[in-house]
């Protein structure tokens, strides 16, 4: 990275810390709608390991990569980066020596979140006990981009509220739930295609589960009350009384606010209808 580069975003950062920011903020994302604890707390035969919060996992293992999110703790490898490099992986996928990150970390995504949410993010994680579990740098068959995208400067986020642009930005930078419900094509989510079509495969001690279809169609949620939805989103639980599986974040989702719950559901009434992949 040019030198340039680093100054302006160093100083752009410097910026951004003295708007709304606040570890609690931090907090109520990162362990509610942004679900970061889904992927990088360890999983027990009982679910997340809460006395290793944060400590890192395998999240995913197939023929194209096998997947480990980081110790992200205090007292993981992440410790010794400053606060702009630590933004800058999150929002870009850049670690400070350079490489990129891989997926399943959904960059794409996470490139627009807006500065007062990033930097309230690092923020609280500045404040979690340190872990000091270990977890091996993750390995890819496939190509990774040198970049997901060009420098980012600055992002301001939507206004908080009950509204569908609000619901667009939790469901997709937050909480990304666009990433794992549109179908997957060779180079990844085809949003431009099949967003929120469903069809994606996750493994797991729980075995196989498919991504739902979460488009305005009769195969999405055409069928479901806003109330049914919520359910569904914050307990795991179908209209019928059956339990969704893993790895959707439920407990995650169970933390976030009545109000943005109900902008995710505003948001999601306004994907158009897609029938589910062939």
């Amino acid at each position: 990275m040019k030198t340039g580069i680093l100054a302006a975003f160093i100083l752009s950062v410097a910026t951004l810390a003295q708007a709304e920011v606040s570890a609690e903020r931090g907090e109520y994302l990162v362990r509610g709608p942004a679900g970061c604890g889904n992927c990088h707390t360890p999983q027990g035969p009982n679910g997340p390991d809460m006395s290793n919060e944060f400590g890192g996992m395998m999240v995913e293992k197939n023929d194209h990569f096998e997947a480990w999110a980081v110790n992200i703790t205090p007292g993981g490898r992440v410790a010794d980066w400053s606060d702009a490099e630590l933004a800058r992986a999150i929002r870009e996928g850049i670690r400070p020596d350079g490489t990129v990150i891989g997926p399943p970390m959904p960059i794409g995504l996470y490139r627009g979140l807006g500065d007062d949410d990033l930097m309230s993010i690092v923020a609280f994680l500045r404040t979690v006990p340190p872990s000091d579990n270990q977890t091996p740098f993750s390995t890819y068959n496939i190509p990774l981009p040198p970049a997901y995208g060009p420098p980012i400067e600055s992002v301001t986020a939507p206004p908080r509220g009950v509204s569908a642009e609000y619901g667009a930005y939790l469901a997709g930078p937050v909480a990304h739930c666009t990433e794992c419900h549109t179908t997957f094509g060779p180079m990844g989510p085809m949003f431009d295609t099949h967003l929120g079509a469903g069809g994606y495969e996750f493994h797991g001690p729980w075995g196989v589960s498919v991504a739902p279809n979460i488009t305005s169609h009769e195969d999405g949620l055409a069928g479901y009350s806003d109330a049914e939805l919520k359910a569904m989103i914050t307990t795991g639980t179908r209209p019928d009384g059956s339990r969704m599986k893993p790895p959707m974040g439920y407990h995650h989702y169970a933390a976030t606010s009545d109000e943005d719950i109900d902008a995710i559901i505003l948001y999601l009434r306004t994907i158009p209808p897609l029938p589910d992949p062939s």
